[in-house]
């Protein structure tokens, strides 16, 4: 078996944070180096980019796998206290602030970067847990996660090619930031937003999208801090209790809401609040008392 070399640095990196495991072979031979194309496809296939695992079980196959792989020309002294591998993490995964991310700086770093899959693992990752925080915040939101799923499904259905997939992904992180901050444009508090989004309709006027604004910060201010209290302790569960909350809902949507609300609107727009505030409570969030 040819020589690889005589001495080499195993540099791996688990990233458990993001669902990603990242290897990382410095090797001194031309044959060798194939080793790290191989194992960059294997982290792709960790990353979901090929198909999600229990990352568990997958961190047990790598380290069979490096067991059975990693082969140098003297055994004994590879195991020695003589001969130890330099052990290093050299690509962290990175920690992310939406807030501070510069997406043209991001496309730059992609183009000169060597290890492709693990910037979109990466990136995906990230945008994944933002979607995750986007949604408990939103309910309303469900479309960011359906969207975020085509995108991947139309790259692993041969669809785009691997800068076109980062693009998209570039792009699509783009528009969740304005999602992000959208309550501050709209003057708003993330569930006074949420609020806003279910009674909100198609083709509003400015005056009409400013009443349903107050309609939503007039509703949570009933909900929150008005006297009597109808959001009582376990008030989604008992029948008596959860008419009271639907009457309070109706009536101050009522006395806020646009008149080009009809009937047919104004009932669906309250069944779509009460029904969020029964999930949430559901679920111990948000209207759970």
């Amino acid at each position: 078996m040819e020589s690889v070399a005589s001495s080499f640095c195993i540099n791996i990196q688990f990233l458990f944070s993001s669902w990603s495991i990242g290897l990382f072979f410095s090797l001194s031979s031309t044959k060798a180096a194939k080793l790290v194309a191989a194992f960059q496809y294997l982290r792709g296939v960790i990353e979901s980019i090929i198909e999600q695992k229990d990352i568990s079980s997958i961190s047990k196959k790598i380290g069979e796998l490096l067991d059975e792989s990693v082969v140098v020309d003297n055994a004994d002294n590879f195991k020695s206290n003589e001969f130890k591998p330099e052990l290093q993490i050299i690509k962290r995964g990175q920690v992310w602030d939406l807030s501070k991310i510069d997406f043209e700086a991001l496309k730059k770093d992609f183009e000169k970067s060597h290890y492709k899959n693990i910037e979109i693992a990466d990136l995906r990752g990230f945008i994944e847990r933002k979607i995750e925080l986007m949604l408990r915040q939103n309910s309303t939101r469900a479309d960011f996660a359906q969207r975020l799923q085509q995108i991947i499904e139309r790259y692993n259905a041969g669809g785009s090619a691997t800068e076109n997939y980062y693009q998209e992904l570039v792009d699509f992180d783009e528009e969740i930031k304005e999602e992000v901050e959208r309550h501050v444009r709209e003057g708003l508090t993330e569930d006074e937003l949420e609020l806003f989004d279910l009674l909100k309709k198609e083709k509003m006027t400015k005056d009409e999208e400013q009443k349903v604004k107050l309609a939503a910060k007039s509703l949570l201010h009933r909900l929150r801090e008005e006297k009597p209290r109808v959001l009582v302790q376990d008030w989604h569960l008992d029948s008596q209790s959860k008419k009271r909350v639907n009457s309070v809902v109706e009536k101050v949507l009522h006395g806020n809401l646009p008149k080009s609300y009809d009937r047919r609107i104004f009932k669906e727009k309250c069944d779509l609040v009460l029904g969020a505030m029964v999930d949430y409570a559901n679920r111990g969030r948000k209207y759970a008392v």
